[in-house]
């Protein structure tokens, strides 16, 4: 059964934090601290998600281990975007059964859009029924209580709303890096692209206040924090539906006058509603980077229109003219789907030629991945599996000869890298440059969190190479 959904009153998080003030403790009085483990699948609003479940287990009285085997508390953060990721889950499950029985008080949770499918609420009552705690997307800071619902009653507890109730500020969060940080400005989608199942599980468009966001931000500041990463589902409906005269564009400009805060970056933004405006905030802001993912998806104009996207190949094209003409050193990357159902061969030459006209400098490139619930799984003329692959493969011809020609030209310059860690060989750390270009040169651990010069010595089709200044 779905929880009806009614607005938290404003002593929500207050009463979280009681929820877990009593468990903390509970946990207390144990031989040793209980250990958590969060696994996360998906997209960045769900890593970011997971931060702030982090940061909740944690004053609850848990602490992160690196193994589920060895955790007391296991939770999975899940996506259902693609199929792959929900077998994952799946399979994860049936291993933790095992693991279940030789721990009887380990506690197994689901939360993220997966659970928002009742198909999956149903195969997780039937077949996993040793998970203890099922929720969703949009109730994530009911986790203390649902924790201490599932003590008190010994018994598995449900919570799937169907839409966003309210946004709770201020629950505890445990970032995963010290000097970069993710900040959410608006959650949902009212986009209802007919492949995707987002919107289903994510909910309508619903917009933080400014206020908010910036409170965040300064603090996210005056924590060390250089770079954010502002997510929404289209950041550019950012404003719709609040009382207060703001849009995205408005939004960047204040992000920009943070004192501490050296980068700015921002996913994703939605072709069909990309300003003018937010074209001259992003050239006339300093901080903002010169880097923009821009999905166009396909090319034909036919398969956009069965896509529901909202734009044409000409639109598109014009629009990367536009971003160009006011930052002719952007960097734009871009995802495409192949084997669209009706798609033709001829179809795939006018995605190719999107592809050689925009000169992506990196694109996400998948075949089409049928998601039960959405327009295009009823669609005719699903394209075979060999013709699918056939025209990705010539896809990823055209593709990666480009990133790799553009790439090239860095050989030779500086460029400012904040470095995010080691790469596979110790000696290396690696990192990006302004326009999101990953770099690797040698260097020490101390540099992971810095800002500094490194002039590009070789390249890649996928990185560059270089050495420090």
């Amino acid at each position: 059964m779905r929880t009806p959904v009614t607005a938290p009153s404003q002593g929500e998080l207050e009463r979280q934090n009681g929820f877990m003030e009593k468990i903390a403790e509970i946990n207390r009085k144990k031989d040793r601290k209980p250990r958590f483990f969060i696994n996360t699948f998906g997209c960045q609003m769900n890593a970011h998600d997971s931060e702030k479940l982090d940061g909740m287990l944690r004053k609850m009285g848990y602490e992160p281990c690196a193994d589920e085997k060895e955790a007391d508390f296991v939770l999975y953060n899940t996506c259902c975007v693609r199929e792959n990721a929900e077998n994952k889950v799946y399979g994860n499950l049936g291993f933790l059964k095992h693991a279940k029985k030789e721990n009887p008080d380990m506690k197994i949770a689901l939360c993220g859009c997966m659970m928002q499918q009742p198909t999956v609420i149903e195969t997780i009552r039937k077949k996993y029924r040793h998970v203890d705690i099922v929720f969703g997307t949009f109730n994530i800071y009911k986790l203390p209580e649902l924790i201490m619902t599932n003590i008190e009653s010994s018994s598995p507890v449900f919570d799937i709303w169907d839409n966003y109730a309210d946004i709770v500020e201020d629950l505890p969060t445990v970032r995963k890096f010290k000097y970069k940080a993710s900040v959410n400005i608006m959650f949902g989608c009212n986009n209802f692209c007919s492949y995707c199942i987002v919107p289903y599980v994510r909910g309508r468009e619903r917009s933080r206040r400014p206020g908010d966001i910036l409170s965040e931000i300064r603090a996210l500041a005056a924590d060390g924090v250089k770079e954010v990463m502002l997510l929404g589902q289209n950041v550019n409906s950012y404003g719709r539906g609040l009382d207060e005269d703001i849009d995205f564009a408005g939004l960047l400009r204040m992000v920009n006058e943070i004192d501490g805060i050296e980068r700015i970056r921002f996913m994703t933004s939605h072709p069909k509603d990309l300003s003018d405006r937010l074209i001259s905030a992003m050239a006339e802001c300093d901080k903002v980077c010169g880097h923009i993912h821009l999905p166009f998806q396909a090319g034909s104009n036919e398969i956009l229109k069965r896509m529901n996207r909202r734009y044409t190949k000409e639109q598109y094209l014009g629009l990367v003219d536009r971003i160009r003409t006011a930052m002719p050193d952007i960097a734009i990357t871009t995802d495409i789907i192949v084997g669209f159902p009706g798609e033709t061969a001829a179809d795939v030459d006018e995605t190719i030629d999107v592809v050689k006209k925009a000169r992506f400098n990196g694109a996400f490139t998948f075949i089409y991945s049928k998601r039960t619930g959405t327009p295009a799984a009823e669609m005719p003329n699903m394209v075979s599996e060999q013709d699918a692959k056939a025209n990705f493969n010539r896809l990823l011809d055209a593709v990666n000869p480009i990133v790799e020609e553009l790439n090239q030209k860095k050989v030779g310059n500086t460029y400012k890298v904040l470095v995010d860690g080691v790469s596979s060989d110790p000696a290396l750390v690696t990192g990006r440059t302004d326009d999101n270009t990953l770099v690797h040169f040698k260097g020490c651990r101390e540099l992971i969190g810095d800002i500094v010069d490194v002039k590009i010595t070789d390249s890649k089709i996928f990185y560059l190479i270089g050495e420090l200044q």
